[in-house]
């Protein structure tokens, strides 16, 4: 990402309704995972921390960026042993066997996605979970993408190929973010007319980011009952056989 993002994602993340939305459709998704007790977590692509608080009430965590100033704002947060790595060839904790990977909207990032998620099962307990969420659709593509060094956006057949292909049993895989998907689609095409050439990341009035809030989070209740055709995002849940 661009050096400055960091910084403003470290001071709306806890709060800013996408972050918020994403962390609590994540939760809910772990929530119903049959983890071993006191499981082991790791988080490749942790940012500047935003899961932590949230990952640290199922398990110890550990957490690696690529970016050093992410890695000091995550390890300041003293939720989770965080150090410096990148995918595919540079991953720390060497001996690390955890048994659960949480990775959100870290995949489109990666020139090599498949071997990042190789690298990743190769070092999973047996029978250990991925869970991951990706910006979805090719066509909402933005200035936001691109500002974030984002590689692609992925469709469902895109995520389910290199999941399986790197040797993962998908559980569930679905689009999410699909109430608001109308808005952003209309906000997409607004801004292919006059481009903005900035990042998405911005704060909202209180009522504004509670509204966005409550209508994002309430998906949860959907996702493990109703396969949603599309969305800005896609989930999915994976196991190592």
């Amino acid at each position: 990402m661009e050096p400055g993002i960091y910084r403003t994602m470290a001071a709306v993340e806890e709060s800013h309704w996408w972050f918020s939305s994403r962390r609590i459709i994540v939760r809910d998704a772990i929530s119903r995972l049959k983890l071993p007790p006191n499981p082991t977590i790791l988080e490749p692509g942790c940012g500047t921390g935003g899961n932590l608080a949230m990952l640290c009430t199922f398990g110890k965590v550990y957490a690696t960026d690529s970016d050093g100033t992410a890695c000091d704002i995550a390890r300041a947060k003293d939720r989770a042993t965080v150090e410096r790595g990148e995918l595919p060839d540079q991953i720390p904790f060497w001996g690390l066997r955890p048994d659960l990977v949480v990775m959100t909207d870290v995949l489109e990032h990666l020139d090599r996605d498949r071997e990042s998620l190789e690298a990743l099962r190769a070092r999973t307990s047996p029978g250990g979970y991925l869970v991951a969420t990706v910006p979805a659709i090719p066509w909402l593509w933005s200035d936001h993408d691109v500002s974030h060094h984002h590689r692609r956006r992925y469709t469902e057949s895109d995520l389910r190929s290199v999941v399986e292909a790197a040797g993962y049993k998908i559980e569930i895989l679905t689009y999410f973010n699909f109430l608001l998907f109308p808005l952003i689609a209309a906000v997409r095409t607004a801004q292919r007319i006059i481009p903005t050439r900035r990042s998405d990341l911005k704060s909202h009035g209180s009522l504004m980011n509670g509204l966005l809030l409550r209508v994002f989070s309430s998906e949860r209740y959907l996702l493990n009952h109703v396969r949603v055709p599309i969305g800005a995002s896609l989930l999915v849940v994976a196991r190592n056989p």
